[in-house]
């Protein structure tokens, strides 16, 4: 069945980026719209149809996995809240990371930053972490819902949602066995405050699991801050999907 999806295509738009978070269609429009064309070019404009299973993941209302030997059932709103409301690679390579190594998180009290729609967070808990996922406000009726509509009747872990702000007091938050994060690592404004996040939110024997695609050479700077608190080490790459596993611990302070 034909989705009633239209794009606005031109011939002399070029180099379009294909990045996960690059709003395609929107962008296509924008340029049909804005675009003005050499007076020697020839501007051809066509409606093409999708068919569903050629739109975009992240533009698609639901997505369905089976992780942590459960059915996972994720809707999600890019229309509304965009990249907090939308499942990315990165979340999907951490989960079957966790897959490999349920040790990681199992009996863990396991902190998920930037949790979005909670992926990782269930996928933890079903593996029988003890699992706190966090999101700022705006997030969070999103990632409840999510979170609700995946809990298990008996379930080997448990899964709580809570707010976290990274730039607010940090001082209500406590330490964690386990700090995970799937691309979380994008906005460089926001680096200073994830930082102290972290600082903030493990103790020396924590271990951070830092899920990511590294998509511009600023995103190295956050990894370099990292590295002045915490010894940093890649420990999987996922080359189909071209994402990053960084593990990380507290560099141990001198007594």
């Amino acid at each position: 069945m034909l989705l009633q999806l239209f794009c606005c295509l031109s011939v002399t738009v070029h180099n379009v980026i294909a990045d996960e978070g690059t709003s395609y269609c929107n962008k296509f429009t924008q340029d049909c719209h804005n675009m003005e064309p050499p007076s020697d070019s020839v501007t051809a404009l066509t409606v093409v149809p999708y068919t569903e299973s050629q739109v975009l993941p992240h533009h698609r209302p639901t997505r369905d996995f089976h992780l942590g030997g459960q059915d996972i059932h994720i809707q999600q709103n890019w229309g509304s809240l965009g990249v907090a409301a939308v499942v990315w690679d990165a979340a999907i390579v951490l989960c079957e990371y966790l897959e490999l190594h349920p040790e990681v998180v199992r009996h863990k009290q396991v902190l998920e930053l930037g949790a979005g729609t909670g992926l990782v967070g269930i996928v933890a808990s079903y593996l029988g972490g003890h699992v706190t996922v966090t999101e700022r406000r705006e997030a969070m009726p999103n990632l409840s819902k999510t979170v609700d509509s995946n809990r298990l009747v008996s379930c080997p872990g448990s899964i709580t949602v809570k707010e976290l702000d990274w730039t607010a007091d940090l001082s209500p938050h406590p330490k964690y066995d386990i700090i995970l994060g799937a691309d979380i690592i994008y906005i460089e404004d926001t680096f200073q405050a994830l930082l102290n996040t972290l600082v903030h939110t493990a103790r020396e024997d924590t271990s951070v699991l830092l899920s990511c695609r590294i998509r511009y050479d600023r995103d190295l700077n956050f990894l370099t801050l990292l590295e002045g608190h915490f010894h940093v080490e890649q420990i999987h790459y996922d080359k189909s999907r071209d994402i990053k596993i960084f593990s990380a611990k507290k560099i141990k302070t001198k007594t």
